[in-house]
């Protein structure tokens, strides 16, 4: 298992939830829930990327893991989409660091229900239930890694192979 901490992301319209795991990358826990600035568009002046960008220079983050909210057939909607182009807003920002897509289907849904379970009404879930979720997302992530050894997710930074030109193709 590699050594740094990370960030993980419930990226929203509304807000960004977000948590990170000590050093060691065994347990992830809740930090904060950002207010996104616009819902529609990424620009990196928007306060809430400068807060997420603030916290990855503070805490020395190795890796930045992004819900990616795939549907249930594994296509991309709107949601994935703006998902990824959040990933892709920090990656740009943050050179050195590691962002990565990870599969968060249900993780809200699974968020809510733990939130219920432990006794916070519905209504008090709103300001935590994305908090909830990037700890979801992360600890996923997390124990993924220490059970196979491998980084989970998609790497944004990983080029895909290109395939050479023959005859036939090369147009």
């Amino acid at each position: 298992m590699r050594e740094g901490i990370r960030l993980g992301l419930d990226v929203g319209s509304v807000r960004i939830g977000v948590a990170a795991s000590d050093p060691e990358g065994i347990l992830a826990t809740p930090v904060r829930t950002v207010p996104r600035d616009d819902g529609t568009e990424i620009d990196p002046l928007d306060e809430d990327l400068v807060q997420i960008l603030t916290l990855i220079r503070e805490l020395s983050v190795l890796e930045v893991v992004v819900g990616w909210p795939l549907g249930l057939n594994g296509a991309q909607g709107a949601s994935a989409h703006f998902a990824r182009s959040y990933a892709q807003a920090i990656a740009v920002a943050a050179p050195t660091v590691s962002v990565r897509l990870l599969d968060e289907r249900f993780t809200s849904v699974d968020a809510q229900r733990a939130l219920r379970d432990s006794g916070v009404r519905a209504r008090d879930q709103r300001g935590v239930v994305d908090q909830a979720a990037a700890v979801l997302i992360l600890q996923s992530a997390l124990d993924s890694e220490r059970r196979s050894g491998q980084t989970p997710g998609r790497d944004l930074r990983a080029r895909k192979p290109r395939t050479p030109r023959t005859k036939g193709n090369d147009r």
